[in-house]
C-alpha cells in the first residue's frame, strides 16, 4: 500500500536522500515506546499529584511523540520540566536517558547477540523491503544520508550489524552528547549551504515527524513510514496522522513492492 497524498508530486528532482534508523530502516528497538512511556508515567504518577495514570499516559506519549526523531535526551528534557510543573524536582535528564536506554538494552540484547553471532538474518530485523529500496536508490545514482536521534555509536553499531552502513555514502550521523553540534536540521543545513545540493532534491524517508518536517522546510519530498512494529504489515494510524501533519508525501508501511514504489517516486 502506498498512499499518495499529493497527487503530481514525484520524487524526480531528486539528488541526495535522507533516511531515518530506528522505525524507517531498523526494527532492532521496536518496543521501545513501551519502554520509555512507562517508565515517565510511573515518574509523574509517583509526585502524588492525583492525576490519573490514563491522563499521564496522555500526557506522554503527546510529547513523546512530537520529540520522535530527535535526540533521545529531548524526550527526558520533556519529562523533567513535567516534573516541575508539578512542583517536582527533576533529576538531570541524562539519569532519565540512562534508566530508559538500561532498560532498552535489557530488551534488545537477545537481537543484537543474534546479529552478532549470525545466528540471526539482518533481514529480520529490517523494515520490509528496505535492503531493496536502498539499492535502488543507489542504482539511480543518488547520495544517500543516514542520521538518527539515536547515540551515534549504536546506529554505526546497529547499522553494520543489519549490513546497511556502506550505503550510506553520504555518511551516519547519530546524537551526539553536545546537542549544538548535530541535529537533522544542522545535517540539512550544512548540505544545502555547502552548494552541493539544493532543497528541493531532498528526499526524506523517515517513521518521526523530525526528517519529514526538515525536509520539507527547505522544498524537499518525503515518505512518511507509518508502520506497525515489529510486524511492519500495515499502517500505524497513529505514526500516519503525524506524518500528514507535517506534510509527508507518500504514506507506507514498508517497502515490500520496492518496484511499484520506486515507479511512484520516480515515474519517468
Amino acid at each position: 500500500m502506498i498512499e499518495h497524498l499529493r497527487p503530481g508530486v514525484t520524487a524526480s528532482g531528486a539528488r541526495v536522500v535522507l533516511f531515518d534508523f530506528d522505525g524507517t530502516l531498523s526494527t532492532i528497538r521496536s518496543g521501545w515506546v513501551e519502554i520509555m512511556v512507562p517508565m515517565m508515567v510511573d515518574i509523574l504518577a509517583g509526585l502524588g499529584t492525583g492525576e490519573s495514570e490514563a491522563d499521564l499516559r496522555e500526557i506522554v506519549l503527546e510529547f513523546v511523540g512530537r520529540l520522535t526523531g530527535k535526540e533521545t535526551i529531548y524526550q527526558m528534557m520533556a519529562l523533567a520540566d513535567e516534573i516541575t510543573k508539578r512542583g517536582g524536582a527533576p533529576e538531570d535528564p541524562k539519569v532519565y536517558k540512562k534508566m530508559y536506554l538500561d532498560a532498552l538494552m535489557e530488551r534488545i540484547k537477545d537481537r543484537l547477540e543474534g546479529l552478532e553471532s549470525g545466528r540471526t538474518s539482518p533481514e529480520e530485523w529490517l523494515v520490509p523491503g528496505s535492503r531493496a529500496l536502498l539499492e535502488g536508490l543507489k542504482a539511480r545514482g543518488l547520495k544517500l544520508y543516514l542520521a538518527s536521534g539515536t547515540d551515534h555509536a549504536n546506529v554505526v553499531q546497529e547499522a553494520k550489524l543489519l549490513q546497511v552502513y556502506d550505503y550510506f555514502d553520504g555518511g551516519v550521523f547519530g546524537a551526539l552528547d553536545d546537542l549544538k553540534a548535530f541535529s537533522k536540521a544542522i545535517l540539512v543545513k550544512q548540505i544545502v549551504d555547502s552548494a552541493e545540493h539544493k532543497g528541493e532534491e531532498f528526499l526524506a524517508f523517515g517513521d518521526g515527524y523530525v526528517e519529514v518536517q526538515v525536509v520539507k522546510e527547505v522544498g524537499g519530498v518525503a515518505v512518511g513510514v507509518a508502520s506497525d512494529e515489529p510486524a511492519c504489515e500495515r499502517v500505524d494510524d497513529w505514526k500516519r496522522n503525524r506524518l500528514v501533519g507535517v506534510g509527508a508525501d507518500w504514506i507506507v508501511p514498508h517497502y515490500a513492492n520496492t518496484e511499484l514504489l520506486m515507479r511512484t517516486l520516480f515515474p519517468e
